[in-house]
């Protein structure tokens, strides 16, 4: 194998799985392609141990019992979920996670924003943060929502649809730049 087939841990983005409601196995399995850090609560983590999907760690109760090998438990002190994961993550140094989510809380989400890297999976949308100046390449017709309350902006390839959806104009890159630390967009995976 040449080592640039080598995945290091941390390398790629961590996967922590709150919910298996609204993926495909497909899509699932896409995200574990390269064999990432998978975290999960311990309902979701049955789940995935049936498809034979190797769980690193599951966050539980303290003194929680495991049934798969070499499984570590994240301690939940009574934070959610998400945060406790969102918490483990920093704490342990990753840079980036994907996160399968039954929710989408924004002022949750913006809390960590700019503390690591991250992309939600809901309601067959990818959500995520970005900067002022943001680009990024689509094809033409793609829809692009702007997620939380109306923000003034100024956007390049795009054209509105209704007060926080756009459609990109053509082939190529759109752009959007914006006074506030960040938004959240969100497109169709």
């Amino acid at each position: 194998m040449s080592s640039h087939h080598v995945v290091r841990e941390k390398q790629e983005p961590a996967l922590l799985v709150l919910s298996l409601e609204h993926i495909t196995d497909d899509e699932l399995g896409q995200l574990l392609e390269w064999s990432p850090t998978v975290i999960a609560p311990p309902a979701i983590a049955e789940q995935l141990d049936v498809y034979d999907i190797k769980i690193d760690y599951v966050i539980a109760d303290e003194g929680m019992v495991i049934s798969q090998s070499d499984v570590r438990v994240i301690v939940n002190d009574g934070w959610p979920l998400l945060q406790t994961g969102l918490h483990f993550l920093i704490s342990q140094g990753y840079p980036a996670v994907n996160i399968i989510a039954d929710e989408f809380d924004l002022n949750t989400y913006q809390t960590y924003a700019g503390q690591i890297d991250f992309v939600v999976f809901f309601d067959q949308k990818k959500i995520y943060p970005i900067a002022s100046g943001f680009s990024k390449w689509k094809p033409a017709n793609e829809i692009i929502e702007i997620v939380g309350p109306e923000v003034e902006m100024l956007e390049e390839g795009l054209a509105p649809l209704t007060h926080n959806q756009y459609k990109t104009t053509r082939d190529g890159f759109f752009k959007i730049q914006f006074s506030e630390p960040c938004l959240f967009i969100a497109e169709a995976y």
